[in-house]
């Protein structure tokens, strides 16, 4: 997350190189580092109400809700908006009574609650009470779809260009430690303080407290025991979208108010609520606090000499690079921490049925897609091939995820490091293809490996958390560092040649048109779809795939029937990094430069979305994906025929994602007869029954039978 603006006016990022060096005492020093430790109290206020809002959504439904922070994000701009225009999520929805009035501050706050606690009753009504039976994969990629949908919607009201968040708290100037403090941030901080500490009696000594306690231990003997399972994950998620939206008010003075500062602010707030394993409060508030101040005294730390610098200036990402290596340490230290949640019924892991026709579909299918790159105009041609790259990356998602079920959220950051390396090799070294590419895909398998390390003693949700943490690192302190990365408009890549010849984008081998990209390339392209898909059907159809299988369901069984989980587990990261690998390769020659933005968290998050939308666990599935990927060939034709802008797709990709989840959970590729109306019934209902003064509730047994 980029840190807030919280220094003095006299700290800058810029070290002068002839700068003298002053000594500073060390009473000046001790002064200096306070001053920072309260101005990091903003930011940490942040990262301690998402935190907050991510124990009580575990502790209520045994969801790890990766949209917490867009809940936050929500409530600052609807806040923004009754401030600004006096409107309600809406321009078209006034409340002020007028054009050009606004709601006067308690009245806004009093509104903004309002919605963020209507929008937690939706979120469980619509989202996690249907989906409280899936395996926790589908529940994270469930929250995936939320997130996606609130991101659109800010973008879609508000626009991309960051505004100045209105205040809800007055602040003056507090001189201590040599410097001025913002009142507002002790304000803040005591707020913080007060909430930990009511959160935490009232979940230790009240009745509801207890319950939700209970029903967290093991939701089956709760429920049996008269307490109403649904009820109290309903009240926890609606106290969770409180807590974050309410508490997006007032930190979103401190920060630009965009669509992805305040939202990414999860991924901070997922590492203090691991630290305090998704269960105590005090350990989240005091986890969450801590890592604003830690990003506040790495600003301190840039003016000092010893501070690492690249082209003169302070080093980006190490804040970011701080908070995965605090994440990897607790899951290193941990392991397996997160205690399994009882349920009603034992959940069910998608199906990933053995291809039984690989190689005349593979045929008939090149024939056609070959045909059609020759053909179809210039337009249209790049929104094909970007299906075909979007489906190799896919397949990757299908190797690791769908297979193994290790949810990773790092693929496209290692498509980045095998683009970078590869546009580093050709453009200062000299080193063309086919070489270049080949050390760009081993590079990005080492680092997939390294990444995968974890994933020895931990797996499922707490691994996607580590990869999104690592993403977001490399993002930073990776793509963005002008020394080795690809800032501003991104690392050129040249044009691949074969014994001379251009295979590129723009080779001279042109379509009906004329027109770049060269249909040629997208033959290319095509051929390495093909192939990848050739291997994961063999995978599949291996012993190795049904090794795989046997982790996914259970890795202690798996142990005990003499299959190695971790032998398993690094082979399907090496796979799934070797195709991603590709995808990167592939987009790098695509689009002649490798641009850090294309490799961003939020594409990741995307990626997961579209593949398990198309079917996480079959090739079709896949190639589903690719086709519904954002530019691709679906992509381009709703925009271009139907003039559905990508924003719009993505709130769509997100609430079909949703519907994915709870109606099917093989995703479209293995979607049989619709069957809407008795499975939309049962799956609002939570698939249980509820008595008639709506206590108690009475389990369902297993396959949904009363």
């Amino acid at each position: 997350m980029p840190a807030m603006a919280s220094g003095p006016p006299e700290t800058g990022s810029n070290r002068p190189s002839d700068a003298p060096d002053c000594p500073i005492s060390q009473e000046a020093l001790m002064a200096q580092i306070m001053l920072f430790i309260v101005l990091g109290l903003g930011s940490g206020a942040l990262i301690a109400a998402i935190a907050l809002s991510l124990v009580l959504t575990y502790r209520g439904s045994g969801t790890i809700n990766i949209s917490a922070g867009a809940i936050a994000m929500l409530g600052a701009y609807v806040f923004y908006g009754l401030r600004t225009g006096g409107y309600l999520l809406f321009p078209a929805l006034p409340v002020a009574g007028g054009p050009g009035q606004v709601v006067p501050v308690a009245t806004a706050v009093l509104y903004t609650l309002v919605v963020c606690a209507l929008f937690g009753a939706l979120f469980h009504v619509c989202v996690l009470r249907p989906i409280r039976t899936q395996s926790a994969l589908a529940k994270l990629v469930a929250t995936v779809g939320v997130f996606l949908v609130v991101q659109a919607y800010v973008v879609l009201v508000f626009g991309t260009q960051g505004k100045a968040a209105p205040s809800a708290i007055p602040s003056v100037a507090i001189s201590m430690f040599g410097g001025v403090v913002p009142s507002n941030r002790l304000v803040l901080l005591g707020l913080v303080v007060l909430l930990t500490a009511g959160l935490a009696a009232l979940y230790r000594y009240s009745r509801f407290g207890l319950a939700t306690r209970a029903a967290q231990e093991n939701e089956a003997e709760a429920a049996l025991s008269g307490l109403a399972a649904n009820r109290i994950a309903l009240l926890n998620t609606v106290l969770a979208s409180v807590v974050a939206g309410g508490l997006g008010i007032f930190v979103a003075p401190l920060t630009q108010l965009d669509p992805s500062t305040i939202a990414m602010a999860v991924v901070p707030a997922l590492g203090a609520a691991l630290l305090a394993r998704f269960t105590s409060f005090i350990v989240a508030g005091a986890a969450g606090i801590g890592m604003g101040v830690i990003s506040s005294l790495v600003t301190a730390a840039q003016s000092q000499p010893w501070f690492p610098t690249a082209n003169g200036l302070p080093a980006p990402g190490i804040v970011e690079l701080i908070y995965f290596l605090v994440i990897a340490a607790a899951l290193l230290l941990r392991g397996q921490s997160l205690p399994d949640r009882g349920t009603f019924v034992e959940p069910r892991l998608p199906a990933a049925p053995a291809p039984k026709r690989v190689l005349r579909p593979a045929l008939l299918g090149s024939v056609i897609i070959t045909i059609a790159l020759f053909v179809l105009p210039y337009d249209f041609r790049q929104a094909l091939i970007l299906t075909l790259i979007g489906a190799v990356a896919c397949l990757s998602m299908v190797l690791l995820t769908g297979l193994v079920g290790q949810a990773s959220l790092f693929q496209y950051g290692l498509a980045g490091v095998c683009g970078l390396v590869l546009s580093k090799l050709a453009s200062q070294a000299g080193i063309g293809w086919p070489w270049s590419p080949l050390v760009g895909i081993a590079c990005a398998t080492v680092v997939g490996l390294v990444v995968a390390l974890p994933a020895l003693r931990v797996r499922g949700v707490q691994l996607a958390i580590l990869t999104l943490a690592a993403a977001n690192a490399l993002i930073t302190f990776g793509f963005q560092n002008p020394v080795w990365g690809a800032p501003g408009s991104g690392s050129p890549v040249p044009e691949p040649t074969l014994f001379g010849f251009d295979i590129g984008a723009r080779s001279p081998v042109a379509g009906i048109d004329g027109a770049l990209p060269s249909p040629l390339f997208g033959v290319c392209c095509l051929l390495v779809l093909v192939a990848v898909a050739v291997l994961v059907a063999a995978v599949r159809r291996t012993s190795l795939g049904k090794q795989m299988l046997a982790v996914r369901s259970n890795e202690r069984a798996a142990a005990a029937a003499g299959i190695s989980p971790r032998r398993t587990k690094l082979i399907a990261f090496a796979l799934s990094s070797v195709v991603i690998a590709l995808a990167g390769v592939l987009y790098s020659y695509n689009f002649n430069a490798v641009d850090s933005t294309r490799f961003s968290v939020a594409n990741t998050l995307t990626l997961v979305a579209f593949a398990y939308l198309g079917g996480i666990t079959t090739i079709r599935g896949a190639l589903i994906g690719g086709m519904l990927i954002t530019q691709g060939l679906a992509s381009y034709s709703l925009n271009h025929f139907l003039g559905i802008s990508t924003t719009v797709q993505t709130a769509i990709a997100g609430l079909m994602l949703v519907l994915t989840v709870v109606m099917n959970p093989d995703g479209i590729a293995l979607a049989g007869k619709p069957k809407w109306p008795g499975k939309l019934r049962r799956a609002l209902r939570g698939s249980s029954d509820v008595s008639a003064d709506g206590l108690t509730e009475r389990p369902m047994v297993q396959g949904g039978a009363r």
